[in-house]
């Protein structure tokens, strides 16, 4: 699993340029769960200065853009909290 948060981490981090980004992998919390097909459960937190003057549907397009790759295979479910520098205090 540390190999997906890593491609994860590589891809946001080349895509987006953030300025924070925190990653979580649940999978654990999700073990046996129907219809996973072997693709693990995330939890990106993501400050970036593209997301500026967009919409949260936008930001979450450019996240799931990023990904699109790793979203056939690696990631079967993904949460995503995606905030302008503007937006966060502790970026």
């Amino acid at each position: 699993m540390p190999l997906r948060v890593d491609n994860i981490r590589t891809t946001l981090q080349t895509v987006l340029n953030p300025i924070r980004l925190d990653i979580e992998d649940d999978s654990h919390r999700h073990a046996g769960h129907a219809g996973a097909k072997g693709g693990g459960h995330y939890r990106v937190f993501v400050v970036s200065e593209k997301f500026s003057g967009r919409t949260l549907i936008a930001r979450h397009r450019m996240v799931y853009e990023a990904l699109a790759d790793q979203m056939k295979d690696d990631i079967h479910a993904l949460s995503i909290v995606a905030k302008a520098p503007e937006e966060v205090t502790d970026a």
